[in-house]
């Protein structure tokens, strides 16, 4: 198997979520001795032969490096792709009681096929903020064991799923199940009046971050599939994964930057090269961090001009 395959499920598996492959992606740039930027400073110390990157909301990451001979005007070599996928993501209220089942509230996000979702191993990952001390910090979270599940009906309860197809609706039977109401119960985590999330989920996340739950002041969380990428196939020539589109094109976006700008080639190079990787593409959203807005452009201006 090629190095850069297994190098790719390796990236897959550290990017549940946007947010999961920004810091991925940000590690590869570092690694290959990108300086961080910040879109608060001025950006006047760039200079031919430099490696940069500047991040924006956690997901999203635009990296560049100056060739060596470049002068302004040569021109630019840019690359762009997303990092997120389509998902169900928790709702800002998710806490949900029918039937004795403690169901945590999500909603549809992209164009996914959400048949997929239903009886598979389930966790939550993303980012929370959390009170440390006298201060509030974004952290990036991720739950790897499977902590939900969303159940279909055996077939005696559906008899007609086979001929007339499976259409769920993802209002009312796509909430995810976290536990029994009398498991929350017995576990001491019984929900205050007027919470809106269940204090078991707020106790597993908790214990992930190492704070008390009262800390949590908020999240943005995806509910994620835990079994992992893998190469597949009886030749091993597959790559069996979730979150292929784009999550591939950023990684191949991100390497060919890196194979592209070693030290000893960048000098000789008179172009910048720059790779973007937006979020939000799959709701064509008009967030400050997705592909309609001048992210990169405001990069572009910038290096130009520093």
């Amino acid at each position: 198997v090629p190095a850069v395959a297994r190098d790719l499920v390796d990236y897959l598996n550290d990017s549940w979520t946007a947010h999961h492959a920004t810091s991925a992606s940000v590690a590869m740039l570092e690694r290959a001795g990108y300086e961080k930027l910040s879109e608060y400073d001025e950006w006047t110390h760039l200079k031919p032969g430099g490696k940069y990157y500047v991040t924006r909301n956690m997901s999203a990451v635009v990296a560049f490096a100056v060739g060596g001979a470049y002068v302004p005007g040569s021109g630019f070599n840019i690359i762009a792709a997303h990092t997120d996928s389509p998902c169900p993501k928790l709702k800002p209220v998710t806490k949900i009681k029918k039937g004795g089942f403690l169901n945590v509230g999500v909603q549809t996000y992209g164009g996914g096929l959400w048949h997929t979702w239903f009886d598979r191993d389930l966790s939550v990952a993303g980012r929370v903020l959390v009170k440390r001390g006298a201060t509030m910090k974004h952290e990036l979270v991720r739950i790897d064991r499977p902590i939900i599940r969303i159940p279909t009906l055996a077939i005696h309860l559906d008899r007609n799923v086979n001929t007339d197809g499976f259409k769920p609706n993802t209002e009312t039977q796509f909430a995810p199940i976290l536990a029994t109401a009398i498991k929350g119960e017995l576990e001491g985590q019984v929900t205050k009046d007027g919470q809106s999330h269940h204090a078991l989920l707020l106790a597993v996340l908790a214990e992930e971050l190492g704070c008390a739950p009262d800390d949590i002041a908020d999240f943005e969380l995806n509910v994620c599939d835990t079994q992992p990428s893998v190469i597949g196939g009886a030749a091993r020539e597959f790559i069996f994964s979730g979150r292929l589109d784009n999550l591939a094109s950023s990684y191949c976006a991100v390497r060919a930057l890196l194979e592209a700008t070693s030290d000893a080639d960048l000098a000789k190079q008179s172009r910048v090269h720059m790779v973007a990787l937006f979020d939000n593409e799959e709701v064509r959203s008009s967030s400050f961090y997705c592909g309609a807005l001048p992210m990169m452009f405001d990069s572009l201006m910038l290096t130009t001009t520093a």
